[in-house]
């Protein structure tokens, strides 16, 4: 009895600490349709693969403002967000006027180009033709759907708005309930949801005038506008749309040897996240981070990018 309970206290020594360095993390994605849901399954598992003590698991969420929210009830410990809305939250403006939120950045992953996707057969050529036509203009609670219309306002367009997540919107569109909807792309292809759409119906691709694209650039600097070449899709011909960064911030409460662990495992990776979305291939995501960053990034987060060597800009260095 006695050399037993020896035994199992010699166990509980040996267990006890390494249960205790585990640290369960939600990672607050996007709908399950969306190419960029199989990327975050892939940081998931480059998490628990290669940081140590750090266990991730990935939650379907309706994108950028609803992991903003979510991570200020503290539901979800990192998340997607859009370089935009994720500078205007962290600001206190626009959808977050007078609430600012405490998130920094942990890195950027892509630069996504809004794409608005019609059927074909709606005849529509211009988005100015989309006056009064039912129309989705992104995932409900997401940053595609606040960008598009502020974009929208901005230059004096309507629609009438359809509401929905992007399962609904691509049955709707299908269906012809619906003409079409904004969706990010990946890189400069069209995203996995839209070729789903493609293989029911044909599809076109509306894009901005350059007056149009001259307003934007003028009055939402917040934004970005992006000249997509030829063969975002089969047939698809080049055009000019409105972009923003798509990247992971966390609460400034994370703590920073977490958040370390995390761009390490990220940073070093070669092949899972390339992988998960094509388009990542070959892209230097240090430098992408570097690039089109808005808010400063973690302290654990900015650690690992000035020990290899990355001078900060003045905008992500942290406490900025």
């Amino acid at each position: 009895m006695k050399h037993a309970l020896i035994a199992l206290l010699g166990a509980t020594m040996l267990t006890g600490p390494a249960l205790a360095q585990d640290k369960d993390l939600l990672i607050g994605s996007t709908s399950a349709s969306s190419s960029h849901y199989g990327y975050f399954v892939a940081v998931g598992q480059l998490i628990n693969e290669k940081a140590d003590g750090l266990k991730a698991s990935v939650v379907e969420t309706g994108a950028t403002m609803d992991n903003i929210r979510r991570m200020a009830r503290g539901q979800v410990d990192l998340g997607l967000v859009t370089t935009n809305a994720v500078q205007h939250a962290v600001a206190g403006k626009n959808a977050f006027d007078g609430n600012p939120q405490d998130l920094a950045l942990l890195w950027v992953y892509t630069n996504a180009p809004q794409n608005v996707i019609l059927r074909a057969d709606a005849g529509i050529d211009s988005l100015a033709g989309l006056q009064d036509v039912r129309f989705n203009p992104g995932i409900k609670g997401s940053s595609t759907e606040a960008t598009t219309e502020a974009v929208f306002e901005t230059l004096g367009l309507s629609a009438d708005y359809v509401r929905g997540s992007t399962t609904d919107i691509v049955g709707a569109i299908k269906d012809n309930r619906v003409a079409g909807y904004v969706k990010s792309g990946s890189g400069q292809k069209l995203d996995g949801s839209t070729m789903d759409i493609a293989t029911a119906v044909d599809i076109s691709v509306v894009g901005l005038s350059a007056e149009q694209a001259d307003t934007l650039r003028q009055k939402m600097p917040d934004i970005s506008v992006v000249d997509i070449p030829e063969g975002a899709a089969d047939g698809i011909p080049a055009y000019t749309t409105w972009s923003f960064g798509v990247g992971v911030a966390a609460p400034t409460s994370m703590d920073a040897e977490t958040a370390y662990q995390i761009v390490a495992a990220i940073m070093t990776d070669d092949s899972a996240q390339a992988n998960a979305m094509a388009s990542l291939k070959g892209v230097d995501l240090a430098q992408m981070t570097l690039d089109y960053g808005t808010i400063p990034l973690h302290p654990g987060a900015a650690r690992w990018f000035e020990e290899n060597g990355h001078t900060l800009p003045e905008k992500l260095k942290p406490g900025n």
